[in-house]
């Protein structure tokens, strides 16, 4: 079961440094997943496209691209977090991104966040640095270790 969202006004999101925000939803990464990243991305390695190929490889089952699960931080973020009354959200960028361990097709990942930082930005905006951990179900190491910002502005 996942935690609430967090649901804050702009004036109470100044308040959130060291904030837990808790678990995302899970969410399974299929092989068609995979494949349309691949498409996408035009990175079609066989390591992640080719399941007869990937179960001989190193890892024993084809496996996500880590972008791809990198990218699912961005839907897994918004079911954790939000700051109302703001006209603008922006996905502000990575300080660090670590791809700590394969994701195999048909593993399932959550997303656990934590807030690190909160700064008032030119523009009448808040910055916010985030703790981020994508976990895979039933594995000791994360997929993903990240570090991402995040912008709001009223």
């Amino acid at each position: 079961m996942t935690d609430p969202k967090t649901v804050v006004s702009f004036e109470e999101a100044k308040e959130l440094a060291g904030r837990d925000l808790g678990y995302s939803e899970w969410i399974e990464i299929t092989q068609e997943r995979v494949n349309t990243f691949a498409d996408a991305t035009e990175d079609h390695q066989w390591i992640h496209v080719d399941p007869e190929k990937a179960k001989d490889g190193p890892f024993g089952a084809p496996i996500a691209h880590g972008f791809l699960t990198l990218s699912l931080i961005i839907p897994m973020w918004s079911e954790l977090f939000d700051v109302e009354g703001v006209g603008t959200k922006v996905n502000y960028g990575l300080d660090k991104v670590r791809f700590t361990s394969p994701v195999k097709v048909g593993s399932r990942v959550r997303l656990h966040a934590v807030v690190r930082e909160v700064q008032e930005v030119k523009g009448g905006g808040l910055h916010l640095v985030t703790d981020g951990t994508i976990e895979i179900e039933g594995e000791e190491r994360p997929g993903v270790v990240a570090v991402f910002l995040s912008r709001f502005y009223q």
